[in-house]
């Protein structure tokens, strides 16, 4: 290992990304072309056809939320995310809980993706004929071998992990468009397998669908955009981040929300928007991968699948990345163990926290694989879900803060028409809470919002226990220049100049 810096507030990242590099990280957690092939089925169950509707409704409350990190990276830059954000908008308390909830998301999206890399894999060596009657633990085999190549990546330098992600994933999401095209060409012209045309019905909700069904569905379709945050631990290594970062988050919610709703409706028409075709649609093992072999050629399918493992696997990259900076800022400000806050003189990048991290996933699949004896598929849906429960809170934390210091600050930052972006965010963050832990869920599920509110509570227990330190986090993120809030002239309309 390199030798490292000494840990301490005057300790920073390389300032190098540009917003391309930036964009790329965050698409590359977000994972479209991987999440594109299994999460739209969940959304099947409860709105039938209407999957791109639920999609696009998502694209729209994924916006809502996206204007908090907005409004903030234009003010603040912080490789801890939401930890100095909430830390500079509520106090350092809650932004050592916030921090450690995105910190937990990270980690647990990593070994989300490690094991979809592995099932990928393990499903692409069995079509190929290379490995079948295949074992149940290979996916773990070989999501473990994945998660060796991320770690290597992710300790250096940030620039070529950035661009790495960016070819990766623009390549795998790039083969998914075009097969869509085709499908959707041979749709119009009527030469389809199954004498399936283009159906607008798609984006119309079934008879007799409630709301309340239409807005689980728009839950599910919310859960793909998950991590599209990211950018924003890159803010001490980005040339211009007041800049780049809001345009990188805006811009992976923008491309997301038009990839989703476009492949999903080629994909349900490709299925078929009546019952037979929804049905088909939902036991999909691989939207795309099954359509490409049925529309294009055999071996489509086959190159979604390794591309999807490919996806899984920068996806990993991705949260290793932004878990390695929260951890790193969290150690720096004294709140983490010191070793963990110092960087690689060489490579400039936070090589011992990016192992920890590792490490921790390492301990996680491991537990899984032989202490439990789960299936790759139960660890990549139970760290999912316990993700993205643990996410929206701090999602919550990060709203609550920003409309605080936009509009409850005594300073006239932004239009006060603005309150209801934030307020409307919130609605969504709390009722996807809602629909995520009540009823409450039976059977292996039962343990997400449990094993959720425990890692919160290690949070806020560590806070309590470390009055002194969390202290001087809060005078550190205070007297830190990144951390210093912007005072903008105020504008003839009263809002704000956003200029760097």
């Amino acid at each position: 290992m390199s030798a490292d810096s000494p840990p301490g507030t005057g300790v920073h990242l390389r300032r190098e990304l540009s917003v391309w590099e930036v964009l790329g990280v965050s698409v590359a957690l977000m994972a479209p072309s991987a999440a594109v092939n299994l999460n739209p089925q969940a959304a099947a169950g409860t709105v039938g056809r209407a999957v791109p509707l639920a999609f696009a409704l998502a694209t729209v409350g994924v916006l809502l939320i996206a204007y908090t990190f907005v409004r903030l990276c234009q003010r603040f830059h912080h490789a801890g995310s939401v930890y100095g954000f909430v830390g500079a908008t509520l106090g350092a308390r809650t932004g050592v809980v916030a921090g450690w909830a995105l910190l937990g998301t990270y980690a647990l999206f990593g070994v989300t993706t490690a094991s979809a890399a592995g099932i990928f894999g393990a499903t692409f060596l069995d079509d190929v004929g290379l490995w079948t009657h295949q074992p149940s633990w290979l996916g773990f085999l070989i999501g473990a071998i994945a998660l060796a190549g991320v770690f290597s990546l992710a300790i250096a330098p940030v620039r070529g992990t950035a661009r790495f992600l960016l070819s990766v994933e623009g390549g795998t999401v790039a083969l998914i468009v075009i097969v869509a095209v085709v499908i959707l060409l041979r749709l119009v012209t009527g030469s389809t397998p199954q004498a399936h045309s283009v159906d607008l019905s798609v984006f119309t909700v079934p008879p007799g669908t409630s709301v309340s069904a239409v807005f689980l569905g728009v839950v599910f379709a919310f859960l793909s955009f998950a991590g599209f945050e990211v950018s924003a631990t890159l803010g001490e290594e980005t040339r211009t981040p007041r800049q780049d970062i809001p345009r990188a988050i805006l811009g992976t919610v923008a491309f997301g929300g038009l990839f989703f709703v476009f492949v999903t409706a080629v994909a349900m028409m490709g299925f078929g928007a009546d019952a037979e075709g929804v049905a088909a649609f939902t036991r999909s093992g691989s939207l795309l991968g099954g359509l490409g072999s049925r529309y294009v050629a055999g071996w489509v399918g086959e190159a979604i699948t390794i591309g999807a493992a490919i996806s899984a696997f920068s996806c990993a990259l991705s949260c290793v990345v932004g878990a390695a900076r929260l951890l790193f800022a969290l150690a720096r400000d004294g709140v983490g163990f010191s070793p963990f806050g110092t960087l690689s003189v060489t490579r400039g990048t936070p090589v011992r926290a990016a192992a920890a991290v590792v490490i921790g996933m390492y301990l996680v699949i491991g537990g899984t694989w032989f202490v439990l004896g789960d299936k790759p598929f139960d660890l990549f849906a139970a760290s999912g879900a316990v993700g993205t429960l643990v996410v929206l809170v701090a999602y919550a934390l990060a709203t609550i803060g920003a409309t605080r210091l936009l509009f409850f600050s005594g300073r006239s930052h932004v239009a006060i028409w603005e309150i209801v972006i934030p307020a409307l965010a919130l609605l969504l963050i709390g009722y996807t809470l809602f629909r995520n832990t009540w009823p409450y869920p039976t059977g292996a599920a039962g343990a997400y919002p449990a094993l959720s509110a425990a890692w919160l509570l290690v949070g806020v227990i560590w806070v309590l226990a470390r009055p002194a330190a969390t202290r001087r986090a809060g005078r550190l993120l205070v007297a830190d220049e990144g951390l210093q809030a912007q005072k903008p002239a105020t504008t003839r309309a009263g809002t704000a100049d956003r200029g760097q």
